[in-house]
């Protein structure tokens, strides 16, 4: 067979292209208005169907019903002010570093320089005196979280900044239980912490302490994860879920920040321990994140109830009965929703709403994830038997 590059050959049975505008897709260089040298190339306008309305009104209409529609979602939310301010909240994004990323004084210190803008120093006046704390500014409009146990009851806290202005605080509310509180201040451009996840968390991972010390400066003290979901019972009080470090915490930083290698906040500090044990705490910061916003709209927090009593289950009843914990059931209050449903004492509760619970400090923490009034399935054991009952939350009297 021939192979002829003859030209006159290429020409033969060929089609002319259509003109640019007859076509559904174009070459980039038909996009320009200019030809080679400059040259003005007009576009042909393609002429509407006969009858056809322009197109222009109809797009503002569709703009206008959009802006209209998007504004009235963002009021039903609480997300528009009618003063059109908005508030910056920071939340990360990035897995937590490995302890790796923190290898030297020099990492440390630019992680402190980085979260330390949004780490304020409070001065507490209250009926037993005057105390000293610390909070973080979470948004930059002037919302601070710190520990409930330092600022409930105040009747007055100021607030120091870290370009040393002070301003007066104002506490929105404290939750005992959880040792959450917000504060807020009148001032506005606040450089905001980033909050990290505590739900992944895992026991051996970075975590620094930052603080401030008398004079204003930024301190930190860096360690790892030794346990989560931890209970503390101190000073008649009890916390559950807690993140525990080995990072020393002052006394004057609790309400301060836990951060992970990356320098997001990873859960505000308590000290609620103090020296009754070597370790440091921290409330994990998305049941902070949660009951900020219900303090900042309600003032209190609600807390789910079912009206018993429990305790750990001991590791020699769990092997008998093949367990891997739980929360057994030493009473329950008459009337309660545990007894509407059929708990009875010596059950052992091992999950909520098909999340796992291994002890009692697991079963309260399990019960904050779920609001008075909503149903939720309880899985317990009972008599070498497992068995469900549908439980309604109610509200904690």
């Amino acid at each position: 067979m021939s192979h002829d590059d003859d030209g006159d050959d290429d020409t033969v049975g060929r089609v002319p292209p259509l003109p640019p505008e007859d076509r559904l897709w174009r070459h980039p260089s038909e996009m320009s208005s200019f030809g080679p040298g400059g040259t003005s190339i007009p576009l042909a306008p393609v002429p509407d169907p006969a009858g056809r309305a322009p197109v222009w009104p109809i797009a503002l209409a569709a703009g206008f019903v959009g802006a209209v529609l998007c504004g009235g979602v963002l009021a039903l939310t609480g997300n528009l002010a009618w003063d059109a301010k908005l508030a910056i909240e920071r939340v990360s994004v990035a897995p937590i570093m490995p302890a790796s990323m923190l290898v030297d004084d020099r990492s440390v210190d630019a992680l402190k320089d980085q979260v330390s803008p949004a780490v304020v120093r409070l001065r507490i006046t209250g009926p037993d005196g005057d105390s000293e704390a610390c909070g973080v500014v979470v948004r930059d409009d002037g919302v601070v979280v710190t520990s409930a146990r330092e600022v409930a009851g105040a009747t007055a806290i100021t607030v120091t900044l870290s370009d040393g202005r002070q301003v007066d605080g104002t506490l929105v509310g404290a939750d005992r239980p959880t040792d959450v509180a917000v504060i807020t201040i009148k001032a506005k451009g606040l450089a905001v912490a980033v909050l990290g996840s505590s739900d992944d968390l895992d026991a051996g991972a970075t975590t620094v302490a930052i603080g401030v010390t008398q004079d204003g400066e930024a301190a930190v003290s860096t360690g790892v994860i030794s346990a989560v979901g931890k209970r503390l019972d101190a000073d008649d009080e009890t916390l559950h879920g807690l993140i525990q470090t080995d990072a020393p915490i002052e006394a004057t930083w609790s309400g301060g920040p836990l951060v992970d290698g990356s320098g997001s906040v990873i859960g505000i500090t308590t000290d609620l321990g103090g020296d009754h044990t070597r370790f440091g705490y921290a409330t994990p910061i998305e049941l902070v994140h949660r009951l900020t916003d219900e303090l900042l709209a309600y003032g209190s927090v609600t807390h789910g109830w079912l009206g018993i009593e429990g305790r750990d289950i001991t590791d020699a009843k769990a092997d008998l009965a093949g367990l891997r914990g739980g929360a057994e059931v030493r009473g329950v209050m008459t009337g309660s929703p545990a007894d509407r449903s059929g708990i009875k004492e010596g059950d052992v509760i091992t999950f909520v709403a098909g999340k796992r619970v291994r002890s009692s400090s697991d079963l309260v923490v399990a019960l904050r994830e779920h609001k008075p009034g909503e149903v939720v399935m309880l899985g317990y054991w009972r008599s070498g038997h497992h068995h469900k009952a549908e439980v309604t939350i109610e509200r904690a009297p």
